[in-house]
């Protein structure tokens, strides 16, 4: 749905009708995004020193960005970033569960923003409002997951985009994908790949949001628990870290060798999956590959097990599998579904099995988007002043846009 806030007019009998309920309701949900939009912007530095910057130089004026992000305050952020360095922009969201309709009717009263989102949106609205966003049509791209790229190459039209920006590991996988498919004609950059990115968002940022998210949906302990994490990369190792310092009892399921022997050195347990499923108290995700607790890994679970996911496309828990098993699904509590299986076993799946730190909570913390948004906003600016000499391909950050953050970071934690 496309937001543009226009004035209710009375019914005709002049009390308020049904137009005017509508615009009440907007108008109270923009308040409280603006409300969060602001708390989140004072806990960024950076993000208002490059937006100082930004409102100055004009670096990205004339430029139309397409942004497919998380919807919540701390994007806003960055979208207001890129909108006070001169660009208009098209928003829509990465996923239907993580957008916030406060932020979007706040964002929708800002001239030159344009946002087709809401919170639930059907997988069709979804690539309908991808599809106006490449209509837009964009002269630059920035993203989380790749849908966006991906729809391009569907559609072959890539006329008159300078390039893209990519925030996540499974957006750069598929961009690599395309690149090698020969299928990607525009010059990519993997914020997720820089060192600021990688190792303090993946890391610290999942593992502190998603156990916030889990604790708060279920409202259970964790301490003295069994905790299974499947996938030992850097969500894993920070999903892993903050399960030991909460004081479960951690398992992971590995199947990279290397990355297995390093889990086993940090004092974890290495398990096969089905054995961890037979163990664990909590289960959570965060391999990036479709279809990781299948049917048969379903068919282990333990009575009561919790089952969540850290990774970014709701496809890692089968949720088919699940139904298929299960005598009976029902609510257990806002955001948690219990399926009952013919043996009396029940399972609870958090967030419809998506990205479990934004369906249920507010993503990472503050602090790391402000780092993580900030290899963004840069990426956009060096892509504009540098991405027409640039070939087709996939490309880290300059590393002076990585050594300057962290510089940035520096400063403001001492």
């Amino acid at each position: 749905m496309i937001y543009s806030p226009r004035p209710s007019k009375p019914g005709r009998t002049g009390t308020p009708g049904p137009g005017h309920e509508r615009g009440v309701r907007m108008k109270e949900q923009a308040r409280l995004g603006w409300e969060r939009i602001k708390w989140a912007g004072a806990h960024m530095p950076l993000h208002a020193e490059i937006r100082r910057r930004f409102a100055r130089e004009k670096p990205l004026s004339g430029q139309r960005i397409g942004v497919a992000l998380h919807l919540e305050a701390k994007t806003a952020n960055l979208i207001l970033t890129l909108h006070a360095g001169g660009a208009e922009l098209f928003v829509v969201g990465s996923n239907p569960l993580s957008t916030q309709d406060p932020i979007v009717q706040a964002l929708a009263e800002v001239e030159g923003i344009t946002v087709a989102a809401r919170h639930g949106e059907s997988e069709e609205e979804r690539l309908r409002n991808i599809d106006l966003l490449l209509a837009f049509p964009p002269t630059l791209i920035v993203e989380d997951g790749g849908d966006v790229a991906w729809r391009l190459s569907e559609r072959g039209d890539w006329e008159g985009l300078l390039g893209i920006c990519e925030e996540t590991t499974t957006g750069v996988e598929r961009l690599q994908a395309l690149h090698q498919a020969g299928k990607l004609p525009v010059p990519a950059i993997a914020v997720n790949d820089a060192k600021m990115k990688h190792l303090f968002d993946n890391r610290y940022g999942t593992g502190q949001s998603s156990w916030d998210a889990i604790m708060r949906a279920t409202n259970l302990l964790v301490a003295g628990k069994t905790v299974l994490i499947v996938g030992y990369g850097w969500c894993g190792k920070g999903l892993a870290l903050r399960a030991q310092g909460l004081g479960a009892r951690v398992l992971v399921a590995e199947i990279d060798p290397v990355k297995a022997v390093e889990a086993a050195m940090e004092g974890y347990t290495l398990v096969e999956l089905a054995e961890g499923m037979e163990q664990a108290d909590f289960v959570v995700t965060a391999t990036g590959q479709p279809g990781v607790i299948d049917e048969a890994a379903l068919r282990h679970a333990k009575h009561g097990q919790i089952l969540a996911n850290a990774g970014h496309f709701g496809y890692e828990i089968d949720r088919a599998a699940l139904e298929r098993l299960a005598r009976e699904a029902f609510p257990a509590r806002a955001g948690v579904t219990g399926f009952r299986f013919p043996d009396g076993r029940t399972v609870y799946l958090l967030g419809e099995g998506e990205l479990v730190n934004l369906a249920l909570g507010d993503g990472h913390p503050v602090e790391i988007m402000d780092i993580s948004f900030a290899l963004q906003s840069l990426s956009a600016e060096y892509l504009v002043r540098e991405g027409g000499r640039l070939s087709p391909g996939v490309y880290p950050v300059p590393q002076d846009i990585d050594q300057g953050v962290a510089e940035l970071v520096l400063h403001w934690l001492r």
